[in-house]
């Protein structure tokens, strides 16, 4: 099967979950062919429910979106305040 190359950033808290990247930063990921979002958060570490909002290549996707070769996933948790 053929892994996929994948480009993730993480921002607002979820880096905690990555040691030794930065708000923003790239992770370079490889993920087997027809992995999902759900699949790469179980690979890289971040809880489910710590992830809000998934952006692939700038646009909105949900945990079941099948992950493409070259595509750069941005991954954010629920904005809190009030």
């Amino acid at each position: 099967m053929n892994q996929l190359r994948i480009e993730v950033r993480v921002f607002s808290g979820l880096e905690k979950f990555l040691p030794n990247k930065s708000f923003g930063e790239p992770l370079p990921v490889e993920l087997p062919e027809g992995g999902t979002i759900r699949d790469l958060l179980l690979k890289i570490g971040i809880p489910k429910d710590h992830v809000f909002t998934i952006l692939v290549d700038g646009k909105h996707r949900s945990f079941d979106y099948t992950v493409r070769d070259g595509e750069r996933i941005s991954l954010f948790p629920p904005v809190g305040g009030g």
